[in-house]
Parts: C-alpha cells; sequence; structure tokens
C-alpha cells in the first residue's frame, strides 16, 4: 500500500509539474504576443527575435492598418481602436473628399465646363483631382491621430511594473479622453460646414453636380487604389532585411519601415 501511495503522489506531482511548466510556458508566449502595430513598430534587433511573418502576411498587415476599407470594415480582435470611430471615419473621409473637391470648382472651372458643353475632361481635372486628394489625406491624417486610441492603449499594454503601469494608465487616459473630445467637436463642426457647403453649391450650380460627383470618386478611388501597389514595396523590403543571411541589413528595414507609413 505504501508503494501504491508513493505511486500516485509522484504522479500527482509530475502532473502539477506540468501544469507549472504549461502555464509558464503561456505566460512567456503572452510576454512576445504581439498585434500587427506592434510587430509592424518593431526595431530591427527585436524584430529579427520575433517577426517570423511571411512577406504576404505583412502585406495584409499593412493593408489591414492603412487600407480604408480593410481598417474600417476587418473585424481584428487584437486591434485596439474603436470599430464603430473606424467604421464612422470611412464615410467621414468620403465627406472629406466631396466637400474639398467642391472647394475646387471655381470660374476658371466653370468656364472649362461650358467650353467643353458639359462633358467630363479628365485630363483638365487631373490638377484639381491631385490637389485636393493631398488635402483630403492630410485633413484626414489628423482625424485620424486624434480618434484612435491603439498606440496609447499599447503604452499601457507595455508597462513592466504596476508603478509604471499607474503612471502610465492615467497619463495615456487623460491623452484618449482629450483626444477623443477633440475629434467630436471637430467631426461634428466639419461635417455641419460641408453639409452647408455642398447644399448651396449644389443649390446654385445645378450642372455642375454630375463633374462634382466624378471628381470626388475618382479622387476617393485613388486613395483606395494606390495602397494595393505601394506597399507591396515596404513588404519586399522588410522581409529581405530580415531574411538575409548577409550583413546586417538594419538601413533597408528602417526605409521599409518609413515606406509603411505612407
Amino acid at each position: 500500500m505504501k508503494f501504491k501511495n508513493n505511486s500516485i503522489n509522484e504522479n500527482n506531482n509530475n502532473n502539477l509539474l506540468k501544469i507549472n511548466t504549461e502555464v509558464n510556458d503561456n505566460k512567456d508566449n503572452n510576454i512576445i504576443d504581439y498585434n500587427d502595430y506592434e510587430l509592424n513598430s518593431l526595431d530591427y534587433d527585436t524584430a529579427l527575435l520575433y517577426d517570423k511573418r511571411v512577406c504576404s502576411a505583412y502585406y495584409f498587415s499593412l493593408l489591414k492598418k492603412n487600407h480604408l476599407l480593410f481598417f474600417s470594415f476587418y473585424c481584428n480582435n487584437s486591434d485596439y481602436n474603436s470599430q464603430i470611430i473606424k467604421i464612422f471615419l470611412f464615410f467621414f473621409f468620403f465627406a472629406v473628399h466631396f466637400s474639398v473637391n467642391a472647394l475646387f470648382f471655381n470660374d476658371k472651372t466653370m468656364h472649362k465646363i461650358y467650353e467643353d458643353e458639359g462633358d467630363f475632361n479628365f485630363i483638365y481635372q487631373i490638377p484639381q483631382i491631385a490637389i485636393s486628394s493631398l488635402i483630403s489625406g492630410v485633413i484626414n491624417t489628423f482625424i485620424k491621430y486624434l480618434s484612435l486610441s491603439e498606440k496609447d492603449i499599447l503604452e499601457i499594454k507595455r508597462a513592466k511594473s504596476e508603478v509604471s503601469l499607474k503612471i502610465i494608465s492615467d497619463k495615456n487616459l487623460k491623452v484618449i479622453k482629450t483626444k477623443f473630445a477633440l475629434f467630436f467637436i471637430i467631426a461634428f463642426l466639419l461635417l455641419i460646414f460641408f453639409m452647408y457647403y455642398i447644399t448651396c453649391f449644389c443649390g446654385v450650380f445645378i450642372n455642375t453636380q454630375i463633374h462634382l460627383i466624378k471628381d470626388s470618386l475618382i479622387s476617393f478611388g485613388m486613395n483606395l487604389i494606390y495602397p494595393f501597389g505601394i506597399y507591396i514595396i515596404p513588404s519586399v523590403l522588410r522581409i529581405c532585411a530580415l531574411k538575409s543571411k548577409k550583413k546586417n541589413k538594419k538601413c533597408l528595414y528602417t526605409f521599409s519601415k518609413l515606406l509603411q507609413l505612407l
């Protein structure tokens, strides 16, 4: 009987040791459980250790984070931004493109439309579409900075001690509240201005509405199409920098990180 009890005790001890090992392994895995934003922001030396993604996975992560359609409607559990705000941003950014394009319809543009007998002259409209896209992009970048909270929350997530957690969380929560307050105020005021201006514009220049819609759709469509091509470049450069067996590729890696911001 003693032998039997000893065997049972040994089995129980082995089971407990196995459970403890699994728990510790899970804790270790959680420590390096980065989401896409964190992986894409890693410095070169850390990325060499933890970023084991293939080129296609990194490319898709860029689309999820930066392509407006994927960013707004792709449900990502590891994303620390509000899904409702992301969906709102999609329609808000379209309103920005629509309104900024309307601001560029001046007397010269109206005269050109008259000379073309109402036909849509795409070549003539290219400079206007390009400039309006650039201005819309600047406005959208500022609005995204105010409305997205992931960077601030990840700083809290990565706190290394209870003291630093308390300090960082208090500071970042204040920052998030301030940014959200400014976002809702500025977005509301801009939407009121857009609605007023577009209503007046379409009421006065009735025959120009089709041109405005076409310009806006082209401008907005360009912002949805170009990421598919542009993000191939940082994807290839990053993977080459991390997978290369030759000398240090830190400069190449840094350049790829800059390109992913486009």
